[in-house]
């Protein structure tokens, strides 16, 4: 039992129109970033995607940069990518809490979103969870971006009746014959 993966891993999502993503890092720790990266674009690559790739200096910039893309330009979901290694303030804490919240509130507001920014308390740890051929992190912040993308577009065109629709045909007034 030891030696299977707990993990239920979904397959990725096939798309019959074409999806472009936006991929927005940190590279504060550019090892890391690199990683990230490499898993992230070899996941959207494997389904067909397109992706565009911006850079913001730290984690905490990851939520605006996202936001100014999700309400200026075309793409269809998000990965954010990054890593906050734990230190000796109070700012660990701060930085995780406050990008991960942003990200959040971004994913309720529409903004199809995955989450890669990586919050260890080592370098070590970062390493193991960035690596695309150990715990694949970026890879997975990819895949999670593509099935919500699925999501929306499999839901996109439905309405589940609610509010006044009219039966049949109607027509709006197109003048009135009052003065």
């Amino acid at each position: 039992m030891a030696d299977q993966d707990p993990h239920h891993i979904l397959e990725l999502p096939s798309f019959d129109k074409p999806v472009k993503l936006l991929i927005a890092v940190a590279p504060f720790y550019r090892d890391i970033a690199d990683m990230l990266i490499a898993g992230a674009t070899a996941k959207l690559e494997q389904a067909g995607a397109t992706h565009d790739m911006v850079q913001v200096p730290g984690a905490l910039e990851l939520p605006p940069a996202i936001a100014l893309a999700h309400r200026m330009s075309n793409y269809d979901g998000y990965v954010a990518l990054g890593c906050v290694i734990r230190g000796a303030t109070t700012h660990y804490e701060t930085v995780c809490n406050d990008s991960s919240r942003g990200l959040t509130l971004l994913g309720l507001q529409g903004a199809l979103i995955g989450n890669g920014i990586l919050t260890v308390e080592n370098h070590e740890q970062a390493v193991e969870r960035a690596n695309p051929a150990d715990m694949d992190k970026g890879g997975g912040a990819a895949a999670a971006a593509l099935h919500l993308i699925a999501l929306a577009r499999k839901w996109g065109g439905q309405t589940k009746g609610v509010g006044f629709k009219p039966a049949g045909s109607f027509q709006i007034a197109e003048g009135s014959d009052r003065a």
